[in-house]
C-alpha cells in the first residue's frame, strides 16, 4: 500500500497557512460543512468525521472561533449550498489522482480540475477510473524523537493496520474508526503527533524517479491550491 507522503504536504500547507491563511481557513471551513452535512450533526461527540475535521482544522492553526463559525454556518439555513463532489484523474507517468472538493457550483469545480490536470501533463478521467484503488484509512503521523521503538509497540498493540517508519518519524495507519483511540494511546505514550487524518490511500503505489517526482509534485500542489478542493490522494510515491 503506497501514496504520496503527507509529511510533504504538511510543510506545504504550513506555506500556504503563512501566505494565504484565509484560503486555507475556507478549505477548512467547508471540510468542516461537510462533515456536517455527511454526519448529520454539529455536536463532535456524536459525529466522527466532524470530529476528525476539527482536530485537523485546530492542527493547522484554525481559531476556535472560525470553527464554531463553520459549524453554525452548516447547521443553519444556508449550510445546505455546499456539496462535497470527487474527481478522478491521471497525472504524468501513469500516476492515479482522487480530488475531493466542497463547491456550490460543480460546473465551475469540474472545468477547473479539468484544467489544472491538462495543464500539468494529465486528464481528468471518467467516474470509477482511479476510485477503486483506494481505500479508506486512518493515518497518524508521528514526529521523529528517542521514544519512536516505544511509540510503534503502542500503536500495534492498540490495534493499528500498519506502522511504517519514514525519514520523519512513524506513519501509523489504522481503521477510518479507530483514528481517534489509537491517537490518544500514541500520545500517552509519549508520541509528537504531527497530524492525524482520515485519508484515501491507492494499493497501485507508482514509483517515481527523482526526475520524475517534480513534474507529479507541481500537479499534486496545483490541485491543493484550488479553491474548492479539500483533499488530493495519489498512487504516487513522492
Amino acid at each position: 500500500m503506497s501514496g504520496h507522503s503527507k509529511w510533504s504536504q504538511i510543510k506545504r500547507t504550513k506555506g500556504v497557512l503563512d501566505q494565504k491563511r484565509g484560503l486555507l481557513f475556507s478549505k477548512l471551513s467547508k471540510k468542516i460543512s461537510i462533515a456536517v452535512k455527511e454526519g448529520g450533526s454539529g455536536d463532535p461527540n456524536s459525529n466522527f468525521k466532524l470530529k476528525s475535521a476539527i482536530e485537523y482544522a485546530k492542527a493547522q492553526g484554525m481559531p476556535n472561533d472560525n470553527i464554531d463559525r463553520a459549524i453554525k454556518a452548516a447547521t443553519g439555513a444556508g449550510g445546505g449550498n455546499i456539496k462535497e463532489v470527487a474527481y478522478e484523474g491521471y497525472g504524468p507517468f501513469g500516476t492515479a489522482f482522487l480530488v475531493e472538493c466542497a463547491t456550490d457550483n460543480t460546473n465551475r469545480t469540474s472545468n477547473n480540475i479539468r484544467k489544472i490536470f491538462e495543464d500539468h501533463g494529465g486528464n481528468m478521467g471518467a467516474q470509477g477510473s482511479v476510485v477503486w484503488q483506494f481505500a479508506t484509512k486512518g493515518q497518524i503521523l508521528v514526529e521523529r524523537d528517542d521514544n519512536l521503538p516505544k511509540i510503534e509497540l503502542a500503536a500495534i498493540d492498540a490495534g493499528a493496520q500498519d506502522v511504517r517508519e519514514s525519514v520523519e518519524g512513524l506513519e501509523v495507519y489504522t481503521y477510518a474508526n479507530d483514528l481517534t483511540k489509537i491517537k490518544n494511546v500514541l500520545i500517552k505514550a509519549g508520541a509528537k503527533v504531527a497530524q492525524a487524518d482520515i485519508i484515501q490511500e491507492s494499493s497501485q503505489g507508482t514509483d517515481l524517479t527523482e526526475e520524475q517526482k517534480p513534474k507529479v509534485d507541481e500537479l499534486f500542489a496545483a490541485l491543493e491550491n484550488d479553491e474548492d478542493v479539500i483533499a488530493v490522494h495519489t498512487s504516487a510515491n513522492l
